[in-house]
């Protein structure tokens, strides 16, 4: 059983969701990551999504486009970011890793090459934003054979042979974004993601996390109702950017965002 897979499970025999903030990788400078990855799972989170800076992040909004650019700064590469994975493993084995971010990295590095290179670093999956289903066999199978879970985003005008398509192809969780849009927009509508997971649902047995939108504890309790897992992104990303002139204090306040989610989450998981 996969990290991700482990980590559903005993969060569904708790009665829990998982909670999964998104950091960019060397944002605003290499050396905060891991201590904020640990920092972020000492706060509730339960998987870690980690971006991997990208020049057009065009799935992404303006925070988490100025994130990229921070990082970039520091010419934060794929390396770079399994390199920060591996040193993250050396004092947390348990904690699943999701990287997210663009075709084009992983194509330079070769698809073959860049699951291995994934595989030996620790992490235990892969969301391509910019790759569909219909074009993803190739990697897909790549990350398969070394125990990655590849996977993919749902949509709003997402289909039903769409999402059996890729929970397909997919593994681990099947990520919904709540609105059709970039992330970081304030347009979060409540009863239209619920009445969508109801559709996904009958179409995947896999678990389904919500993302885009949640930008507070409310908003991410109200997700948790129903979904299975609840990713903040932007959020924290500002937080971080509002801290940036300062990073000592990043690990130490930014979170704060994060706990006060799984407070909330916390809440609404007792009282079910």
């Amino acid at each position: 059983m996969s990290r991700i897979a482990a980590c559903f499970e005993a969060l569904r025999k708790q009665e829990r969701k998982a909670l999964i903030p998104y950091i960019t990788a060397g944002d605003p400078q290499p050396s905060v990551t891991v201590p904020l990855m640990h920092a972020l799972v000492q706060a509730g989170a339960d998987i870690l999504e980690l971006g991997v800076p990208f020049s057009d992040p065009m799935a992404d909004g303006p925070v988490i486009q100025a994130a990229c650019e921070r990082a970039l700064r520091h010419h934060v590469a794929l390396h770079d970011v399994l390199d920060m994975v591996r040193s993250f493993r050396a004092s947390d084995e348990q904690t699943p890793v999701v990287l997210m971010g663009y075709l084009n990295p992983i194509e330079v590095m070769g698809y073959v090459e860049f699951a291995q290179a994934a595989h030996d670093a620790g992490v235990d999956g892969v969301l391509t934003v910019d790759l569909p289903p219909e074009e993803a066999h190739d990697l897909v199978i790549a990350l398969k054979d070394r125990q990655l879970d590849p996977v993919f985003l749902a949509a709003p005008t997402s289909d039903d042979s769409r999402i059996r398509s890729m929970s397909d192809c997919g593994s681990g969780f099947l990520y919904y974004v709540s609105f059709k849009g970039v992330t970081g927009a304030n347009r979060l509508d409540i009863a239209s993601v619920r009445d969508k997971l109801v559709q996904i649902r009958a179409n995947t047995q896999m678990p389904v996390g919500v993302g885009f939108g949640i930008r507070d504890a409310e908003s991410a309790a109200r997700i948790a109702e129903f979904a299975d897992a609840v990713v903040v992104g932007s959020a924290l990303v500002n937080r971080i950017a509002e801290l940036a002139d300062d990073p000592d204090r990043i690990p130490v306040e930014a979170p704060r965002v994060i706990a006060d989610m799984r407070a909330a989450m916390d809440k609404v998981s007792a009282c079910a």
